[in-house]
């Protein structure tokens, strides 16, 4: 998972983009139920962390809380990511209208530049600390399986195919693990840039081109399905698949809307929570029901709840109640990196504490505090000074 981009002003925004967004009833800042979402995804993916170690369905909570929801708090991990996936596709491409109006003006430089600032700070101080660790051979740090290595390991963490590695040689120390989402959205951005300034000027060849991409999901799938579990979870394809889907979210989102169609966004977007809902708490069934094409259903429910979102549906009660919830969607890119080294130590004290398994709820709630303050803290005092410091720096260089 990567760093979505720091929001706009209404001041950076085209005119003709400004001006269309208060028609179409847009609010050009921060939008409360995105951050929502990706406060929701960091947080299965933490949780899975920590229920890999010490599962909820075990512990005394099965006797007071359903059971499809312990489950899914368990394994919801890969179903965060994904969500993740399916939002910087989104922001992006939004980031993208806003700034330059349509693909074709779009600065390659620039935007690289800003992604670069966004994501290598923090990207490379985690590789910095793993290597460091794995040198003086502190545990959970060192790659140990065969064909697997330090350098290897930082290698393909900085050329975006970390995950290719790890199909190759299995999974590698949790530290090092969290960084294979980067490897697929890292690629994203590489080719996003080059794909609008090769599409002409109309946005339609970009919308047919995301639209393509999104439902070949279940096609990835199919091509999958006799792949090692590493690479099923970890593959570009699904993940470019999902992304896609934001992409074309993004882009329907930019088109006017006439008012009596305004229902339709109140149906998409309850449509895309219920069916986010039922494939989170019940997986298995929908499997059952659409067979490959269930991560393509998935992800659509995800772009469903994302566009009404940026139409503005939600805004009465996401933006109510919600602040602990979004600052965890807005600081999520530190916390995915961070969150290891709050979690791999309260398993590794509980243990040896000898803590009850039936009791272990009990250290979750410390343990996601722990982590959300270490990730706001470094996002305020480390990622955004660098982030601000590093855009001011490529904008005054010709």
């Amino acid at each position: 998972m990567s760093a979505p981009p720091r929001p706009l002003s209404p001041s950076a925004m085209p005119l003709s983009c400004a001006a269309q967004e208060a028609q179409d009833g847009i609010n050009p800042r921060r939008n409360a139920g995105i951050d929502c979402l990706r406060g929701i995804a960091i947080l299965l993916v933490v949780i899975h962390h920590l229920a890999l170690r010490f599962p909820l369905t075990e512990t005394g909570l099965a006797s007071v809380m359903p059971y499809r929801v312990l489950r899914m708090l368990n394994w919801g991990g890969i179903k965060g990511v994904t969500m993740f996936f399916v939002i910087s596709g989104f922001l992006i491409t939004d980031h993208m209208i806003r700034r330059y109006g349509r693909p074709a003006a779009l600065d390659w430089r620039a935007f690289s530049g800003r992604r670069a600032a966004r994501i290598l700070p923090c990207l490379l101080a985690l590789i910095a600390i793993c290597c460091t660790l794995g040198a003086l051979h502190v545990p959970s740090f060192v790659p140990d399986h065969p064909g697997q290595s330090l350098g290897g390991a930082a290698f393909s963490a900085l050329f975006m195919h970390l995950n290719v590695y790890e199909g190759r040689t299995g999974y590698l120390p949790a530290y090092w693990d969290v960084l294979w989402s980067l490897s697929v959205e890292e690629v994203f951005y590489l080719a996003f840039p080059l794909i609008c300034l090769s599409l002409g000027r109309s946005s339609t060849t970009l919308l047919i081109c995301a639209a393509l991409l999104a439902l070949a999901a279940p096609y990835f799938e199919w091509q999958l399905r006799d792949a090692t579990e590493i690479w099923q979870e970890k593959a570009y394809g699904p993940g470019m698949s999902a992304i896609a889907t934001g992409v074309f979210a993004a882009l329907v989102a930019r088109l006017a809307l006439h008012r009596r169609y305004r229902l339709a966004v109140t149906m998409a977007g309850s449509a895309g929570l219920a069916s986010m809902a039922l494939y989170l708490l019940q997986g298995g069934w929908c499997w059952s029901l659409f067979g490959l094409a269930t991560p393509l259903f998935f992800n659509t429910a995800i772009g469903l709840c994302v566009w009404a979102f940026a139409r503005g549906w939600g805004a009465a009660y996401t933006g109510r109640h919600t602040l602990w919830l979004r600052r965890w969607g807005q600081d999520s890119y530190e916390i995915y990196l961070s969150h290891m080294f709050i979690v791999m130590p309260v398993v590794g004290l509980t243990r040896l504490s000898g803590l009850d398994t039936g009791w272990a709820w009990l250290i979750y709630p410390p343990a996601l505090l722990a982590v959300f303050g270490l990730g706001r803290v470094i996002s305020l005092g480390f990622s955004q000074p660098l982030d601000k410091r590093l855009r001011g720096w490529l904008s005054a260089t010709p």
